[in-house]
């Protein structure tokens, strides 16, 4: 068995997913809105159950659950693919001072990998971990939440909009979150 593999499929995994090359993409509002409906579409229709999530310049870190027949892998490949599409679409398209240097990344990262056409955005590795104690979930949990602190984006982890941090401090967040208990 692989320790970077969804072994066990009634597990909670921390996950994170990272841009190639470490691209800032998600500094425009109109990429992290796809990064966000596309987590709230996956949490609705395909059984996804998030328990903590912060989404960052260039990475995404999520713990999560299932709940449904998908597995995890087929709901991580489907988040990934389509949100690479339409961040790809969106990057082509949206007011971006770097969107030839964005795109010339995406462009290269995707004539490396075979598995790819054109571009790619995520990187290939996912490296899930699954969370077996709830010491590790906590913990796994607190530094999602001070990803934002230590990049002195905020300086509680509460005053991050894009993060779960919001709900766990008893105020609504962008995202439905499981709490962990």
């Amino acid at each position: 068995m692989s320790a970077y593999k969804f072994n066990n499929p009634d597990g909670i995994y921390f996950i994170t997913f990272a841009v190639v090359q470490w691209v800032d993409a998600f500094t425009r509002k109109e990429l992290t809105d796809i990064v966000i409906d596309s987590l709230g579409f996956c949490q609705k229709k395909k059984g996804l159950v998030i328990h903590g999530w912060c989404l960052m310049s260039n990475h995404l870190h999520l713990i999560i659950s299932r709940n449904g027949t998908p597995s995890f892998s087929d709901i991580m490949r489907d988040f990934k693919k389509f949100t690479s599409g339409q961040i790809i679409q969106a990057v082509q398209n949206i007011p971006e001072s770097r969107k030839n240097w964005m795109m010339w990344l995406f462009q290269s990262a995707g004539q490396k990998n075979a598995n790819n056409k054109h571009y790619q955005f995520w990187q290939q590795d996912n490296h899930p971990i699954e969370l077996v104690t709830n010491q590790f979930m906590e913990q796994k949990l607190d530094y999602i939440h001070q990803n934002p602190v230590k990049a002195m984006l905020v300086d509680t982890p509460e005053h991050y909009l894009l993060s779960s941090a919001r709900d766990y401090a008893g105020t609504k967040g962008l995202l439905a979150i499981d709490f962990l208990e």
